[in-house]
């Protein structure tokens, strides 16, 4: 009788999914069960599920000396993922079930105590990584969807024990799960209100098709009350839907944090906007055993922060490296991750702490030191990484009973054509542009050059400040259509860096 059994699983270290070889050995001696490996709590308390999950599917438990090694051994196993794989090697061993039926496959679960699979998160990485090593993937039923995802896996989904232990036996076939048909990309925009709700602004809109279109980050400044958040909440309806590659990566990261996959979400770009109480843990990840934080979240899609000064300032200046590199790197005393974070950054405050610096309706009640305190909170490096920063005044009441401007549909097919234009010319966005890319495809003409030097001068911009004003440039000018970057374009540019001007 076989004392020996393998059967084949997967952790989950940031966004990737490590093999694990789930080693069963049966031994003489007092009956019990030992779990060695690095496992986490919850991979320890496995044994009860599993012992409860196989007396109640009708399987006999051996009343012998069990002990299951997760290796490699020096990786930390979390997570209830392991029940399945313990519960079959167990079998497997002691000559319930046949050994070779375990090759080949890679299996995933926690198991109820009557026995059935309930669902655990990370199985898309896993389902990729599993498709990588040429292995078939069995899953709970209630991650089907998520698995076919990676097209290439072979993914097959049960319900209770007894039906992976009667395919095993050969008695029945695990089905294959199904991939649902993607939506098409028009139906999935999200359900936002349209841009045609907005009168006036005429700056405002014309701003958000250039954050837009180039995928810069945006700070809104204005009196409460005037349609920061509004305006804000329309942009997602301006970006065309998540490529293929880009929907993936989403998944992912939505996978990993153990939230619900809703197909019909597939191409819907993220949009997430946590509250000013959010400490710095919540934004970039953390804990003992990392998981994503809402850059993470927000990756591929907008990261909205309102009233954003009502942050702490050590929170905010978590978000200067992933702005620059698009990833997060979290390092604990035990474990290390390693998530995306490429997002775009909208941002909504107030002039000054009471709210009213420059409304023609209401009077200022702050000192010149009190609005220099307020603006302080949010540091130069952090301003600096803002491409985008424009007043929201009040609008008049003319304004307000005026016809709708453009609708979302109109601006987002400009937008489209804008990107299409720069994914040819240089393969990224203009937000992304650096270096010799920069260079090439971003510098202005004389005019435009000697235009900029002396904002540089006046307004003691830093370097950043002025490769991201180019950014911006080359943005309008895509726009436009246009194959260089001229003067007018450096000149409307530098009209969108409010914050780098003395508050009067």
């Amino acid at each position: 009788m076989p004392q020996l059994a393998i059967a084949r699983s997967r952790a989950l270290v940031g966004v990737h999914a490590p093999a694990v070889d789930v080693e069963v050995h049966l031994a003489n001696g007092l009956p019990g069960l030992s779990i060695v490996g690095l496992p986490e709590t919850a991979v320890r308390e496995s044994k009860d599920r599993v012992r409860a999950a196989l007396q109640q599917s009708g399987f006999e438990f051996p009343a012998r000396r069990i002990t299951i090694n997760l290796s490699p051994a020096d990786l930390p196993k979390e997570g209830s993922r392991f029940d399945l794989p313990i519960a079959l090697g167990i079998l497997a061993a002691s000559g319930q079930v046949p050994v070779a039926g375990l090759e080949k496959r890679e299996w995933l679960g926690e198991l109820a105590l009557d026995g059935r699979l309930r669902p655990v998160p990370g199985i898309l990485p896993a389902a990729l990584a599993a498709a990588e090593a040429e292995h078939a993937l069995v899953i709970p039923c209630d991650n089907a969807a998520e698995g076919t995802l990676a097209q290439r896996a072979q993914v097959h989904c049960a319900a209770h024990l007894t039906e992976v232990a009667k395919h095993l036996l050969g008695e029945t076939t695990l089905p294959e799960a199904a991939a649902a048909a993607p939506p098409p990309p028009e139906t999935s925009m999200p359900e936002e209100a349209d841009l045609a709700d907005v009168r006036g602004h005429h700056q405002a809109r014309r701003v958000l098709e250039i954050a837009a279109a180039g995928g810069h980050n945006l700070l809104l400044v204005g009196p409460p009350g005037t349609g920061k958040s509004m305006l804000a909440r329309r942009l997602p309806g301006l970006l065309p839907p998540l490529s293929e590659q880009e929907a993936l990566e989403t998944a992912t990261v939505a996978s990993i944090s153990g939230r619900s996959f809703d197909y019909r979400h597939w191409r819907r770009r993220p949009w997430r906007a946590p509250h000013h109480t959010a400490s710095a843990a919540a934004l970039v990840g953390g804990g003992s055993q990392p998981r994503p934080g809402e850059i993470s979240l927000a990756h591929n899609g907008l990261l909205f922060l309102d009233e954003l000064p009502e942050f702490e300032r050590r929170v905010l200046e978590v978000l200067r490296e992933p702005l620059e590199t698009g990833t997060i790197h979290i390092s604990r005393a035990a474990r290390q991750a390693e998530f995306p974070a490429r997002f775009q950054l909208v941002a909504a405050m107030n002039p000054c702490p009471c709210g009213h610096l420059g409304d023609p309706a209401r009077a200022c009640r702050c000192s010149p030191e009190q609005v220099r305190r307020y603006r302080a909170r949010i540091s130069g490096p952090l301003l600096d990484r803002i491409d985008l920063q424009i007043e929201v005044p009040r609008q008049p009441l003319a304004q307000l009973d005026g016809p709708p401007g453009e609708s979302s549909a109109v601006v987002r097919e400009r937008v489209t054509a804008a990107r299409a234009r720069q994914q040819a010319r240089q393969g990224c966005l203009n937000q992304a542009l650096t270096g010799s890319l920069l260079e090439t495809h971003a510098r202005p003409g004389e005019a435009g050059r000697a235009l900029l030097a002396r904002a540089m001068e006046r307004l003691h911009l830093s370097a950043r400040a002025y490769h991201r004003i180019l950014r911006v440039a080359r943005t309008i000018a895509d726009l436009e259509g246009e194959a260089r970057v001229c003067a007018r374009h450096v000149g409307e540019a530098l009209q969108y860096r409010c914050m780098d001007r003395e508050p009067p």
